[in-house]
């Protein structure tokens, strides 16, 4: 089947205002159908026991404490500590339970007998899921007497601390502050257990699970967990069918004349952008070391081996989970995004073989901008949960609280600014290609995919912390899961796709229509497939089948992935020892593999929406998101990274040995954190929600038990292969610095590879004439 690229660019145009428009009504619906603080709640008595004031104050203390990233609130954000949502339900419904026994037996529940505890069972199923909605919400005198008791409860826990549960002593800075978050927690877990007007479901789909609350599956749930296992099977399908029919070419390195890097001119704005590399990789090795710190404090809530007791240091108030666990996420995602700038950068005047005036000095002032950016950022984080702003300043310059956008909104702003400059850099560069190609062109492509990625940021600026919270994760996961599903894939297929024009292995029409397809089906699955993440959260429950549709359809796209990957590594295989590029290609074969495995199987598994129920918050969303996050985009900016540097090491320097080590243990390392650590106790987790209730599987009571501390010491050789990859990694990087190439001083003609791609077609590679 021919499809030319103008239909595919056609195509990609309308799947994108589509989504657009989709996802603008799901946001107008967001705010219209999310659950609304009420002006109060009052007690039987018509005492006020809770306000809109105090909900909206508790949530400012959730965020500026950075509780996100301790424990999860509605199932998202970090897995240390307990779900609040889900914690502050258990606890209303046990003490509910105890007043009710009281008054209505004169004893404790406990030591009542079989039917009488059901009946207090009955009664307190019943005052939670039908209570009134609207402006005055009147609690029963069992409600108001258990949402005192939460109240202390959190005082007891986050003011005056628990060394058991990883709390230092006045993480939360006063009792009355304690005694806010607990009003939002308690907000939350009260309209997880309430049935939304006009339905028979509360507003989060009667999530947490707690049969003693009232919340069980809904029947939602299971009849769109079996529509999705039909759509993988024929999505499956449909994906190799077009893979097989729609002819794309296989990149081929057997019998063609690939471009040998020392053969090739740099200019000073290339060596500029390599210096990206090196800053990249020093993050890198910060963000494993805080990774294996986070994995002991599973083990070791208070410590390090011993080793900040036997300093005299407090490591739980120097450095708290909650820090560690941002400057982690933050890291992570820095050291990924650095890389592929300087790529980004590195490429147009490969491609080009020219470069614009002043575009080296353009490039440090953008390096020197993500400096500051992200000292400030990191800094403003420990800043500001330590307590050390005053007023609105925690938020504007120290921590936002929110898990993935963590830094303040000075400092995010700068990051969107930073995009920005990218963007217009990278269209400098590549002004040559843009000026001869068409508008769905390679170089196109890579700053429409560029541009996304700062586009979708901007949803990080439509919320405050007086936003209620079902329409701040609307827009939290609009970024979070937007880059990862959409921009950040669309950027990997077409860097992959200049990468391998650079190389001569693919010609320049023939990648954009595998770009424009791969970017068609990404964008068709995995905008849309957000909602996934909007299931649990206080939002409509039209986004179950929404987002089991489109999430499982996101495996089209991998499949694809894969399929390329497979090819590039038959390319990479049939190559003769000569071949220059075989180690960037290595990392670019595992980013596939890598991608299939962690988005696509595991990432399927979990979206089940049956599965998510119980799973939602979980270790098997730690396993996704490694293999995903670091198998996938990590390895990809990783062979980037390893590309720049076989063009900036001087000719017969070049040694790939370090490199192969820090591969292997980069692969074996994930494959072992992973299979051996992160699974098993996810699926421990999930037997644990399912017959003991989803409290308990967020408990320190659970991650107690000894066999999920010996799958947390099991997982240790694999965190210590990751560090160790790192920091061989940065090694060889460093290293490397020293046998530098210089820079051209005269390419009047441009590069080999640019004569190539401005040449004609027949002699960059096999074409099929589709236009």
């Amino acid at each position: 089947m021919r499809v030319t690229r103008r239909t595919l660019a056609k195509a990609l145009a309308v799947v994108f205002v589509f989504n657009l428009v989709a996802m603008g009504a799901g946001a107008y619906f967001a705010y219209q159908q999310s659950p609304e603080r009420p002006d109060q709640f009052v007690g039987p008595n018509g005492d006020v026991v809770l306000t809109d004031d105090r909900i909206q104050q508790g949530k400012v203390v959730f965020q500026q404490n950075s509780m996100m990233n301790h424990g999860t609130i509605l199932g998202n954000g970090a897995y240390f500590g307990a779900d609040y949502t889900a914690d502050a339900l258990e606890r209303v419904k046990t003490n509910m339970r105890t007043y009710v026994a009281r008054e209505r037996y004169g004893a404790s529940y406990s030591s009542l007998d079989e039917p009488e505890q059901a009946a207090v069972d009955s009664i307190v199923r019943r005052q939670l899921s039908e209570s009134d909605y609207g402006d005055r919400i009147t609690l029963t005198a069992a409600e108001a007497y258990a949402f005192e008791q939460v109240r202390e409860s959190y005082v007891e826990r986050y003011y005056e601390g628990s060394r058991a549960h990883g709390v230092p002593a006045k993480f939360i800075e006063s009792p009355e502050d304690a005694r806010r978050f607990a009003d939002f927690a308690l907000w939350t877990a009260w309209f997880s257990a309430t049935d939304r007007p006009n339905a028979e479901h509360s507003y989060t789909n009667e999530w947490p699970y707690n049969p003693g609350a009232g919340n069980t599956p809904p029947t939602s749930a299971m009849t769109w967990s079996v529509v999705a296992m039909i759509i993988l099977v024929a999505g499956g399908g449909i994906g190799i069918w077009l893979y097989q029919s729609i002819e794309l070419p296989e990149p081929e390195s057997e019998g063609v004349d690939v471009p040998a890097p020392e053969d090739i001119d740099l200019f000073p704005s290339q060596f500029a952008a390599a210096r990206f590399v090196p800053v990249a990789a020093a993050l890198f090795v910060v963000q494993v070391l805080l990774g294996g710190l986070m994995a002991h404090y599973y083990i070791e809530r208070g410590g390090f081996y011993g080793l900040a007791e036997a300093l005299g240091v407090e490591a739980l108030q120097a450095m708290p989970f909650a820090i560690t666990k941002a400057w982690h996420i933050d890291l992570a995602i820095l050291w990924i995004a650095t890389l592929w700038l300087g790529v980004g950068l590195f490429l147009p005047p490969l491609l080009t073989g020219t470069e614009p005036d002043n575009q080296k000095r353009y490039v440090n002032v953008l390096l020197g901008a993500l400096f500051v950016v992200v000292v400030g950022g990191l800094g403003g984080i420990w800043l500001g949960t330590q307590g050390y702003f005053d007023g609105g300043l925690w938020w504007f310059l120290g921590s936002e609280g929110l898990e993935y956008l963590e830094v303040g909104r000075v400092w995010q702003v700068g990051l969107l600014v930073g995009f920005v400059l990218w963007t217009a850099l990278v269209a400098r560069g590549f002004k040559p290609m843009l000026d001869r190609e068409e508008p769905y062109g390679l170089a196109h492509m890579i700053i429409y995919a560029g541009g996304s990625i700062g586009l979708l940021f901007t949803a990080s600026m439509l919320y405050t912390p007086k936003t209620t919270i079902a329409v701040t994760e609307f827009w939290r996961w609009w970024v979070v899961h937007m880059w990862v599903e959409g921009a950040f894939e669309f950027f990997i297929v077409a860097v992959i796709g200049l990468t391998l024009v650079s190389m001569n292995l693919l010609s320049r029409r023939s990648a954009e229509k595998a770009v424009i397809l791969e970017a068609l089906l990404v964008m068709g699955s995995g905008v849309i497939g957000v909602s996934h993440h909007y299931w649990w959260v206080g939002l409509p429950d039209y986004w179950v089948p929404i987002g089991s549709v489109f999430s499982t359809l996101e495996f089209i796209p991998l499949v694809f992935i894969l399929f390329e990957a497979v090819n590039e590594y038959r390319a990479y295989a049939t190559a003769d020892e000569d071949f220059a590029y075989s180690l960037p290609f290595m990392f670019i074969i595992a980013s596939g593999v890598w991608n299939f495995v962690g988005a696509g199987v595991l990432g399927f598994f979990i979206n089940l929406p049956l599965v998510n129920y119980y799973e939602h918050g979980t270790f098997l969303t730690v396993a996704h998101a490694h293999a995903a996050m670091f198998g996938a985009f990590g390895f990809l900016a990783l062979g980037m990274a390893v590309y720049v540097l076989r063009f900036t090491t001087k000719p017969g320097k070049w040694d790939p040995t370090n490199l192969k080590r820090a591969f292997w243990l980069f692969n074996v390392g994930l494959a072992w954190m992973v299979l051996v650590g992160d699974i098993p106790v996810g699926f421990l987790q999930l037997e644990a929600a399912f017959t003991q209730g989803y409290d308990f599987a967020r408990s320190l009571g659970f991650y107690s038990q000894p066999l999920v501390q010996t799958l947390f010491w099991a997982r240790l050789p694999g965190d210590v292969l990751l560090i160790l990859g790192a920091v061989v990694f940065c090694y060889d990087v460093v290293k490397k610095r020293f046998v530098r190439r210089e820079a051209a001083t005269d390419v009047a003609d441009g590069t080999i590879i640019s004569r190539r791609i401005f040449g004609a077609d027949e002699d960059a590679g096999v074409d099929i004439g589709d236009d």
